[in-house]
C-alpha cells in the first residue's frame, strides 16, 4: 500500500544544493533585519529548488539559524525537510511559485512601503526602476495575514508585476535569484519612501513618469550590468 503524503516523514539532511539555498536563504534574510525592511522575525524569505522550497521558520531570529535549522516543503505544503514550523505566510510563497517562474520571493514589513499601502491603490510611477517591477506597483486588497484569502489578493496584485503592496501589512517582491528579489524589495522601499517625501510638499504635486518612458526605461533596464 502506498504511503499516504501526510505521513511522510522530514528528511534527516541537507543534500546540495539545498544546502547552498538553504544558506542564501538565511543570508538574505538576515539582510532585510540589517537594512531595516523588518524588525525581529517579521519578514520571510523563500527559494525553489526544483518542487522543493525552503523557507524560514515561524518566530526564530535570522542570527540563530544554521544548517540544522532548514525548513522545506513541497508545492503542495507538505514539510520535507527540518522539524522547525515554516513560516506562518508559506500560503503566499507557494502562491508565487505555483503562479509564476520565480524562483526566490522576500517579504517585508518595510516602513514606508507599508505606510503607502494604507493610502493608495497603487504607487505611482515616480521614479524609472518602476519600470523594474512591471510597472505602477499595485497594494492589494486586506486580508488576515497567513490565510489564503491574503495569497489571493497577493497573486491578483502581483498581475505582470514582480513585486506588490499588501494593503496594512507590507510587500512581496519576486525574482529569478534571492539577490534580485531582494535588490527589488530595497527599491521598492526607496521608491515608497521618495513618493512619500514629495507628496509631504504643501501646495506642490510630484511629476510622474509616463507610460511609454517607463516602456523605455524597462527595454534598457533589460540590458543593465555586466554581460553575463
Amino acid at each position: 500500500m502506498t504511503r499516504s503524503r501526510s505521513t511522510r516523514q522530514p528528511q534527516p539532511r541537507l543534500t546540495h544544493p539545498l544546502r547552498q539555498a538553504w544558506t542564501q536563504v538565511v543570508r538574505t534574510a538576515r539582510r532585510t533585519t540589517a537594512d531595516g525592511l523588518v524588525v525581529g522575525t517579521s519578514g520571510n524569505v523563500s527559494a525553489r529548488v526544483g518542487d522543493t522550497v525552503l523557507v524560514t521558520p515561524s518566530g526564530v531570529p535570522y542570527d540563530r539559524l544554521g544548517p540544522r535549522d532548514a525548513v522545506a516543503v513541497d508545492l503542495d505544503g507538505q514539510q520535507v525537510l527540518g522539524t522547525l514550523k515554516p513560516t506562518s505566510e508559506l500560503p503566499m510563497h507557494l502562491a508565487v511559485y505555483r503562479e509564476t517562474d520565480a524562483e526566490a520571493v522576500v517579504h517585508t514589513h518595510a516602513v514606508h512601503a507599508t505606510a503607502v499601502s494604507t493610502l493608495v491603490d497603487e504607487l505611482p510611477a515616480i521614479h524609472y526602476m518602476t519600470a523594474a517591477l512591471g510597472g505602477p506597483v499595485r497594494v492589494a486588497a486586506y486580508a488576515l495575514y497567513g490565510t489564503d484569502e491574503l495569497a489571493d489578493a497577493m497573486i491578483e496584485a502581483l498581475r505582470d508585476r514582480s513585486g506588490c503592496l499588501l494593503r496594512n501589512h507590507g510587500t512581496v517582491v519576486h525574482g529569478a535569484t534571492l539577490d534580485q528579489a531582494f535588490d527589488r524589495t530595497a527599491q521598492l522601499e526607496w521608491m515608497c519612501r521618495v513618493w512619500l517625501t514629495a507628496v509631504s510638499v504643501p501646495g506642490r504635486t510630484p511629476t510622474l513618469i509616463p507610460p511609454d518612458e517607463l516602456r523605455r526605461a524597462a527595454d534598457k533596464l533589460s540590458g543593465y550590468g555586466q554581460p553575463g
